[in-house]
């Protein structure tokens, strides 16, 4: 599993059948650091299983983890949104990201 942060839509007006009616989101993926959460400056886009919204805090999963999450077996991904992250702690700190 991994964080990340939802940064925008992408629309894409011609896809597989399979991901017609999916949301995509670009995500950029955040690192846990001892003075709170960081933008890695790397950026992945990811279908939407949890109606997230743009700079929510999220968790996503990828490869066979993205496949077996409920109504995508059958929809060519590689990255699932699959939980919006209410609050976060980790070393001792309740986390924040620092942007």
């Amino acid at each position: 599993m991994l964080l990340g942060q939802v940064k925008g839509h992408v629309v894409a007006s011609a896809k597989v059948p399979n991901l017609n009616g999916k949301k995509l989101l670009l995500v950029e993926i955040v690192s846990v650091r001892e003075h709170g959460l960081v933008l890695t400056g790397r950026d992945m886009v990811c279908i939407d299983a949890v109606q997230a919204g743009k700079d929510e805090l999220v968790i996503l999963v990828q490869g066979s983890s993205a496949r077996i999450a409920p109504e995508f077996a059958t929809v060519p991904t590689d990255a699932v949104i699959v939980g919006i992250v209410d609050s976060l702690q980790a070393m001792g700190k309740n986390m924040e990201l620092q942007v």
